[in-house]
């Protein structure tokens, strides 16, 4: 039974945007909507922004803009607010990451770049070693710093005077922590972070205090954060949205179009090597193996979850799924992502694919960073507090409820994300039988 259409408030007055780290994706995504404002660029890649939304019957030729079917938030009512542990200004930041044209893309927009500024970063070298910045809140406590953290999302509410709020985590991915006795209520939670224990993170701290805010969070790194059992159930309660994680950019966006071809078609996998080689901050950051370990258990996921082995054995059963990330300099934000893929046909003939996608990681991250955040705004609006499963669509990653397996396959998250849209807005889901076509033919 599906529920009720929810009652969606208007998107009035002025939306802030709180982005953790001050990196390549975040001035790409900054760049690129204040750009996107002034009519000097487009939002290629947002959802929001460019796609449309088909509504009844293909015979009815009803296909508007996402943006003009769902009440979202406009781009020129965003306000950016953003910790990083560099000084640097968005203008300098985004010069230095190289992604952008200096020229073409961040000279247009210097005064407003350089207006942003980041407040200093909760940070504990430990989470993340290759990261060397000193722009922090210093060697203080856990408790200390998590009330830093609210007393910046206060003071950015009042000096901005928005009415509503969103943060999304870009920053760099932490060493891998598994879910502990810390992390399963809120109260041990609380007497954690009082212990400065070495379970709780950063990340752990930004999305709790979002969450004490009221604030919603979508988190764009793998590291644990605001998928705890503890944030999770206090989202739950409080009726905030959340989401998360790890932004689907590069390879993994292949492995979730490629993977549901093969589970379709009942082709076998034998093997499935990936490699990476990037050069950007997020590079040298997994250039740590306890970093990297966190990326990779997000990564390695999405083939079990969509080839589903324990019911396809012969097909799926005997896999040998390796990825491996490298650090590359030169290469700076243009990622290249590498697939060597063995699989076998009818009678178990083998057959190869190979894929070498030259991407650019920010361009790719950036419309997925701007959806979240209107579309968490969008769900915070219309009263769905808790996990947005529906978001799925964005994530290597993804929230689920407790107890379910996450859907990874592209077009099937895609499918859920509209559907999700058309219940918001009271119109019939698609389900794409169709027969009402053939009856009278």
């Amino acid at each position: 039974m599906t529920s009720s259409t929810p009652k969606i408030a208007p998107a009035d007055g002025r939306l802030g945007v709180l982005v953790v780290g001050l990196g390549a994706v975040s001035t790409t995504l900054i760049a690129g909507v204040e750009l996107a404002k002034r009519g000097m660029g487009q939002p290629f890649g947002s959802m929001t922004q460019m796609g449309t939304i088909r509504l009844g019957k293909r015979t009815e030729g009803r296909s508007p803009l996402v943006k003009d079917f769902v009440p979202l938030a406009r781009l020129e009512d965003i306000e950016w607010g953003t910790w990083d542990v560099f000084p640097d200004d968005a203008y300098v930041a985004a010069s230095r990451a190289g992604v952008l044209e200096g020229g073409k893309h961040i000279e247009a927009i210097s005064d407003t770049l350089r207006d942003i500024r980041p407040m200093p970063a909760a940070f504990e070298r430990k989470y993340a070693r290759n990261l060397d910045g000193d722009h922090t809140k210093g060697d203080i406590s856990k408790r200390a710093m998590l009330e830093a953290i609210r007393a910046d999302i206060n003071k950015f509410r009042d000096d901005k005077k928005v009415d509503r709020m969103v943060m999304i985590w870009c920053a760099s991915t932490e060493v891998f922590i598994e879910p502990g006795p810390a992390h399963m209520t809120i109260e041990s939670f609380e007497k954690a972070i009082d212990a400065n224990d070495e379970s709780i993170a950063p990340s752990m701290l930004y999305a709790y205090a979002a969450l004490l805010e009221g604030v919603p969070f979508a988190n764009g790194a793998p590291n644990l954060a605001v998928d705890m059992p503890c944030l999770r159930q206090y989202a739950t309660e409080h009726n905030i949205p959340i989401s998360g994680k790890d932004f689907k950019t590069g390879q993994t966006l292949m492995k979730t179009v490629l993977a549901p071809m093969l589970k379709a078609r009942q082709l076998g996998l034998s093997g499935w090597y990936s490699t990476n080689i990037l050069g950007n901050r997020d590079g040298e950051v997994l250039d740590a193996p306890e970093n990297f370990k966190t990326k990779e258990e997000s990564k390695l996921g999405v083939l079990e979850h969509i080839l589903e082995p324990e019911k396809n054995p012969e097909l799926y059963g005997d896999v040998f799924h390796k990825v491996s990330i490298n650090y590359y300099p030169p290469r700076g934000d243009n990622k290249e992502g590498w697939d060597n893929i063995d699989i076998f046909g009818w009678l178990g003939y083998p057959m190869q694919i190979k894929v070498n996608f030259l991407c650019r990681d920010s361009i790719l991250a950036a419309p997925l960073a701007l959806d979240l955040v209107l579309f968490s705004d969008l769900a915070q609006r219309a009263g769905l507090g808790g996990i947005q499963e529906w978001l799925s669509f964005y994530y290597k990653s993804p929230q689920v409820a407790p107890g379910l397996y996450p859907e990874h396959d592209l077009f099937i998250q895609l499918t859920k994300l509209k559907n999700t849209l058309r219940w918001m807005m009271g119109e019939d889901q698609i389900t794409h039988l169709g027969r009402e076509y053939y009856e009278d033919i």
